[in-house]
């Protein structure tokens, strides 16, 4: 692995000036030390856990779409949220062309969806099966969900095997409901009360 972990202590270090006398001995160690194996970091991601939502966008020959898990806010002014999507998946080729997107946070009793979205053999046509779809701002938007905004793309880089996709919410519409929830390689769900709310 030629990744470095790279510590930064305090201005002196990123300026180029001299270690302080207080930075712990073993720091000059830390920084060419490799960093751990792709098992034990997918061991530890495994233990996030994460709202399962399904991503979405308008391909050249019809609607796309993939399950994620790392989505999460990124601000209320503007309002904008954060996705990370696999590289060289058809949805996000789709993101960046179009520059736009849904995402969509799944209710508990959507697991088969979650797995449809998630299995690289279905085909697009085959995950859209069935669904209930709309267009909302040129975006294909399921019904059912838990939640959805569909978002104009702000920004896309590339960090590692995933990208990180900035996209400013357009449009939103909450409803009730549990979410399903993914932890340690499995689907899970709440088991206190949730209030129902909409918008």
């Amino acid at each position: 692995m030629s990744a470095r972990l790279r510590l930064v202590t305090d201005r002196a270090a990123v300026a180029g000036g001299p270690p302080s006398a207080a930075d712990p001995p073993h720091e000059e160690a830390l920084h060419e030390e490799p960093g751990p194996g792709a098992a034990r970091c997918l061991g530890l991601y495994a233990k996030l856990a994460a709202g399962v939502t399904v991503v979405t966008a308008r391909g050249e020959d019809g609607p796309l779409g993939m399950t994620v898990s790392a989505v999460t806010s990124l601000s209320a002014r503007p309002p904008l949220l954060l996705a990370c999507l696999r590289d060289g998946s058809r949805t996000l080729a789709a993101v960046r062309a179009r520059r736009a997107f849904a995402v969509h946070l799944l209710r508990e009793e959507q697991q088969e969806l979650a797995g449809r979205f998630a299995s690289p053999t279905t085909t697009a046509a085959e995950r859209f099966a069935g669904t209930d779809t709309r267009q909302v701002l040129g975006v294909p938007v399921l019904a059912g969900a838990l939640a959805w905004s569909v978002c104009l793309t702000e920004d896309v880089r590339r960090y590692g095997d995933h990208h990180l996709v900035v996209g400013r919410v357009a449009a939103v519409h909450v409803g009730g409901g549990r979410p399903l929830l993914w932890h340690d390689r499995r689907f899970g769900v709440l088991t206190e009360p949730v209030p129902d709310a909409a918008g």
